[in-house]
């Protein structure tokens, strides 16, 4: 018989061919594994890696501290909250306790209980004073970005994430797309410089256009796009090669030509302009919470805003505060490190002078810019911030490895991609339980702090309950760092050299 010639080496390899097939065949068919789907077969080494990862990473690549923008134990973190596994972790912190910049937490003697706590908290409430104000259930929600960064499974993943979750989550600049809507979650109408999903075909605000849009009952909030952290005094940019039909018809932009957002809005270019356009834009919603998106830079732009709302019942219901630390899937080097101040600062300013011009208790703080955790989040509430937004982190629960290549179109786990094959490797019933289970996990981390300092609710987190590794062996309470006043503030920015002491 033909087969008496096949030789033992010959049948091995016919073997491992037909193992080659069916496993190619297996992780093209499953759903759980996005880089296995999109990348059959040779995907699978990234999860071998992964294993052989930490036993050999303190000899050779790097440490489980050093990758950035979030480290590798960030990650961790995320991939283990969004599928509800353990989050302790063994033998004590690896973060360096004397690191100049480190906050933190100053435990209350006497923690409010957690036996049995829930960490159900009394809603953070938009726009209480308008028609349709907002009740906010979590802390952290899902901050925006836009179909066309994103891939529609992506966003459908999100959208059905915030609903099983019961948060929100914001559309970016891209405009609200059929996959916002078909995952039944609550949603934040981002209205950027390019005016998509509300424009007219010369790119023109269109009142009709943004009414339709925004009366829809899953818009429960609308915002202004000012500048965002990564790249403050730039529009968008989307690439052609990520500009379908579908996203053209959404965003009313011509294909086979690069999106690019203008840097500003046309319809104003002043405080008092701006305001104005929150005030329409409320009134065409009619009236939900409305607001802004900025970046600071100093205080000229917020104090004058502060004086707006001290003396007017209008005005913005809540602004956005997004960090020079903020991601983006594209933005130029000059920008991203250069330009605009981060969050932690601008929320202390924002915050300070707010109350300052007597407009605090009229508005709420969103807080934006490389939160990913319970921490992070409760940093930024003690400076300032009412609530928060996470971007990356929610990146992470859908399966991205921060790859890096958002901006090419090449995702392989099928997030930041046009791809077909790509992004079929995500799959949105799948990761909106991820989605979920992490905003959860955040919320949970939130309240475990807040109770460790002896609170009730996470608002109640101040700059007293905090402080900062200035040297190592030196901690300084946070309401130094970043004093209550403005006056103080200033004089905290002036850097003092003393002599260092060698005795």
């Amino acid at each position: 018989m033909w087969y008496q010639n096949i030789t033992w080496w010959q049948w091995t390899l016919i073997a491992l061919g037909v193992l080659a097939v069916l496993s190619t065949l297996s992780d093209v068919l499953q759903r759980k594994q996005a880089v296995r789907r999109t990348i059959p077969f040779f995907g699978r080494f990234r999860y071998l890696f992964e294993k052989l990862g930490p036993p050999l990473r303190q000899y050779i690549v790097t440490s489980d501290l050093t990758e950035r923008p979030f480290t590798r134990l960030q990650r961790s973190w995320v991939y283990r909250a969004a599928k509800k596994l353990s989050n302790t972790v063994p033998f004590g912190t690896q973060l360096d306790q004397d690191a100049p910049g480190l906050i933190k937490f100053n435990p209350a003697a006497f923690p409010t209980p957690d036996l049995h706590a829930s960490d159900d908290m009394e809603p953070v409430i938009l726009g209480a004073n308008r028609p349709k104000p907002y009740a906010v259930k979590y802390i952290a929600n899902i901050s925006g970005m836009s179909f066309g960064a994103l891939s529609k499974n992506a966003v459908l993943a999100l959208s059905k994430g915030a609903k099983l979750a019961g948060g929100y989550m914001s559309t970016g600049e891209g405009s609200v797309s059929p996959y916002h809507l078909d995952g039944g979650g609550d949603i934040f109408y981002q209205v950027g410089p390019g005016k998509f999903g509300c424009r007219t075909p010369d790119g023109a605000f269109s009142e009709d256009a943004f009414r339709n849009v925004a009366s829809k009952d899953q818009i429960k909030a609308v915002y202004i796009k000012l500048a965002q952290g990564a790249k403050p005094g730039k529009g968008g940019v989307l690439p052609k090669e990520k500009v379908t039909a579908e996203i053209s018809a959404i965003r009313g932009i011509p294909m086979g030509e690069d999106c690019h957002s203008p840097n500003c809005h046309a319809e104003f270019d002043d405080v008092p302009g701006l305001m104005r356009f929150v005030n329409k834009l409320r009134d065409l919603s009619g009236g939900k919470p409305t607001g802004f998106k900025c970046v600071l830079g100093g205080e000229e732009f917020i104090r004058e805003v502060g004086k707006y709302i001290a003396a007017n019942d209008d005005g913005p219901d809540f602004i956005i505060i997004d960090g020079a630390e903020g991601g983006t899937g594209a933005a130029p080097l000059s920008l991203a490190d250069r330009m605009g101040i981060s969050l932690q600062e601008a929320l202390a300013i924002a915050d300070n002078i707010l109350r300052e011009e007597g407009a605090r208790h009229k508005v709420k703080i969103i807080g934006s810019g490389r939160i990913i955790s319970g921490a992070e989040a409760c940093i930024a509430l003690g400076l300032g911030a009412d609530l928060c937004h996470i971007a990356r982190g929610f990146m992470f629960a859908l399966g991205c490895i921060q790859a890096l290549q958002c901006n090419t179109n090449h995702c392989p786990t099928g997030v930041a991609t046009q791809h077909w094959w790509l992004q079929r490797g995500l799959d949105p019933t799948d990761k909106s339980a991820r989605v979920a289970n992490y905003m959860k996990a955040v919320h949970h981390d939130v309240m475990m702090i807040v109770r460790a300092l002896g609170l009730k609710h996470p608002n109640e987190i101040k700059r007293k309950h905090m402080s900062m590794i200035v040297e190592p062996g030196r901690r300084v309470a946070l309401t130094e760092i970043y004093p209550t006043t403005m006056k103080a503030f200033r004089e905290t920015r002036i850097i003092r050299r003393e002599p260092v002491s060698t005795g």
